[in-house]
């Protein structure tokens, strides 16, 4: 009898877990909406109100990196259920054009990249850092949820200490989001290249930062110098702690295949010598990090999950996996081991970015096959089989 009861009380504890793990799906940029020919690159934040944002970078004629490229937004008010209109949010300044990649036509084309938004708690405003033809930084500013944008300020000048170490030609932020510390300090992933003009390696990353709410930003450390090991590094997430240290996992093309992590007590200097983490694999491709409210210690991740293969089936050191199987990781202490991991898209996937809702419902904004692709889940949906 009793092994009955206990049986019947496990049936019914699957059930229940079962009933309440959710997944949604929505296409919020798909390929040719408003003659657009791509649209790649995608970030996501949840406002102190509650309004999700969603946006990217909106490839006019081609895929390209490089040509007329705008950053689009769209914004929902119910948890990313069902989503407004597209608005153009970058550039509204006067056009910036010169594509270096491009000798005909190129000096006509300008090249929004690289958008980054942070969400201040403490003022409710958002931040909203881009690039122009990867070479000038902009920022500006929403104190009504995104509906209206302040007109950009050039902060290109927070990226010129990094010379000392690089003599860049290149700079981007993010992409992605960016953090607010617990002491208010925003916080901002940027990578920059420092090869021929326009080349995107070799490269190295590092942050900048913001102790005045955005009026004002510094270059912090470089946390992964393009040395030894670390070949190439950019394309960095960050999450904050709970005992205050930030930290950054960067993507580089290096042979142990797997993504770099290193830690900072402040989000800014002192960064830790970078080590390769075992089980978060890297294909080359952007992932994403975040810190979930639920639990101290708990971060979710998404990245595709794919290595580099030969005919035998042997990891190829530096073997540049496919972008596919974009998966959702869990780490339940501060990320040093991720014992969990569900496949979200098994087919075509690319970059990603990650939300959390009040609630604890999960965003994952992503790149499936021509479109981008907004996921609501819970944690009952990563852990239940």
């Amino acid at each position: 009898m009793k092994t009955i009861l206990t049986s019947l009380l496990c049936i019914l504890c699957q059930h229940f877990v079962c009933a309440q793990s959710f997944m949604d799906s929505t296409e919020v940029f798909p390929a040719g909406m408003n003659g657009i020919a791509l649209y790649r690159i995608p970030g996501i934040v949840a406002t102190t109100k509650g309004t999700v944002l969603a946006y990217c970078e909106a490839r006019k004629n081609s895929k390209s990196d490089w040509g007329e490229i705008e950053v689009h937004l769209r914004r929902s008010t119910d948890g990313g259920k069902t989503w407004n209109a597209p608005q153009n949010i970058a550039h509204d300044g006067s056009r910036i054009e010169g594509n270096p990649q491009k000798k005909e036509g190129g000096e006509r084309e300008q090249t929004v990249n690289n958008p980054v938004a942070i969400v201040d708690r403490e003022t409710g405003a958002i931040e909203f850092l881009y690039c122009i033809n990867y070479a000038r930084c902009f920022s500006m500013r929403s104190t009504d949820d995104g509906l209206s944008w302040s007109k950009p300020i050039e902060i290109t000048n927070a990226f010129e200490p990094f010379r000392a170490k690089y003599d860049w030609k290149v700079i981007a932020t993010g992409p992605g989001h960016g953090i607010q510390l617990k002491n208010g300090r925003l916080v901002v992933p940027i990578w920059l290249a420092y090869g021929k003009l326009g080349d995107h390696h070799p490269s190295a990353a590092g942050t900048i930062t913001s102790d005045d709410h955005g009026k004002t930003w510094q270059a912090g450390d470089l946390a992964v110098p393009n040395e030894g090991e670390f070949g190439d590094p950019n394309e960095t997430i960050l999450a904050e702690l709970s005992d205050g240290r930030v930290m950054l996992v960067s993507r580089s093309v290096s042979k142990p295949n797997r993504k770099l992590i290193s830690y900072s007590p402040d989000g800014a200097r002192n960064w830790s010598t970078p080590v390769f983490h075992e089980q978060l694999w890297e294909p080359i491709c952007m992932a994403s990090i975040i810190a979930h409210p639920s639990a101290s210690g708990m971060l979710i991740f998404s990245n595709p999950h794919s290595l580099g293969r030969d005919k035998d089936g042997k990891e190829i050191p530096a073997g540049r996996g496919k972008r596919e199987n974009l998966s959702i990781k869990l780490s339940r202490d501060y990320g040093k081991t991720w014992p969990i991991s569900k496949t979200l898209e098994p087919g075509p996937s690319a970059y990603s970015d990650l939300a959390v809702l009040a609630d604890g419902t999960i965003l994952c904004l992503y790149e499936g096959d021509n479109k981008i692709v907004s996921t609501r889940f819970n944690i009952e949906w990563i852990v239940t089989r």
